[in-house]
C-alpha cells in the first residue's frame, strides 16, 4: 500500500470552517511555557490511518469539546524517515497546545470517552501520547 507523499499541517482557518465557534484562531502561537499535548501514531506492519476523517472529522470534533481552553491545533502527516530506506516513524502526530495543564485536563477529562471512543472509526493504532511544557 502506497502512502500518499502529503504533508498536512491544517492552519486553524481551516477547521475554523469546519468546527463550532469554539476553534482556536490562526493568529495564536506557542509560547514558552505552555502545555503541547502531542499525539503519535506510530507506522508498522497492518496499521491503517484515514487522514481524512482525522483531519475534518476527529479533530474538529475534539477542538469543539475543548472549547476555548485550546489554543492551537495542528496534525502533521508523515511522509518519509530519517534516509530514504528508513519506513516511515509515524503515520500521523496530532498537537493540541493550552496555557496550562489545568486548562487541558479540565476540558479533556469531562470529553475523554467521546473522544477515545471515536480512534477506532481513522485507526487501528493505540496512540502514545506526550504532554509538554513548551521550553522555546
Amino acid at each position: 500500500m502506497k502512502i500518499k507523499i502529503i504533508t498536512l499541517i491544517l492552519g486553524v482557518i481551516a477547521l475554523h470552517a469546519n468546527c463550532q465557534q469554539n476553534a482556536p484562531t490562526d493568529t495564536f502561537t506557542n509560547k514558552k511555557g505552555m502545555i503541547k499535548v502531542t499525539i503519535l501514531y506510530p507506522n508498522g506492519d497492518g496499521k491503517t490511518f484515514d487522514m481524512d476523517y482525522y483531519s475534518n472529522k476527529h479533530m474538529p470534533m475534539v477542538a469543539s469539546l475543548l472549547g476555548d481552553s485550546l489554543k492551537l491545533l495542528a496534525i502533521d502527516e508523515g511522509i518519509a524517515g530519517r534516509t530514504p530506506d528508513d519506513p516511515i516513524p509515524y503515520l500521523a502526530i496530532g498537537y493540541l497546545s493550552f496555557d496550562k495543564l489545568s486548562s487541558y485536563q479540565n476540558s479533556f477529562g469531562p470529553n475523554a470517552e467521546k473522544i477515545v471512543s471515536d480512534i477506532p472509526n481513522y485507526t487501528n493504532i493505540q496512540p502514545v501520547v506526550q504532554i509538554s511544557k513548551i521550553f522555546q
